[in-house]
């Protein structure tokens, strides 16, 4: 695998998600999640770990929790994977 470029941790709030409709939610934080990372460590090609999926999923697909935070790592070749990080 290629050299870590950077790694970083973000908190990302997903206070937005109510915007969804209630069954949707889980799926839209995803989505945003992906969106924030991209966003930030500049790249398109973002890999969430099982663990993010878990932890969103945690509580069922109508109440996401409204924050995560998450250690982004960014490789040479420009991908950014992603885990949920220690408390």
């Amino acid at each position: 695998m290629a050299e870590k470029l950077q790694e970083q941790i973000y908190i990302i709030p997903l206070r937005d998600v109510k915007r969804a409709p209630r069954w949707k939610r889980s799926n839209t934080a995803i989505k945003d999640i992906r969106k924030y990372l991209s966003r930030h460590m500049k790249s398109a090609d973002v890999k969430l770990d099982m663990s993010i999926n878990e932890h969103i999923w945690e509580r069922g697909s109508q109440k996401p929790p409204s924050r995560i935070r998450v250690r982004a790592m960014k490789f040479e070749d420009g991908q950014v994977q992603a885990e949920l990080a220690e408390e």
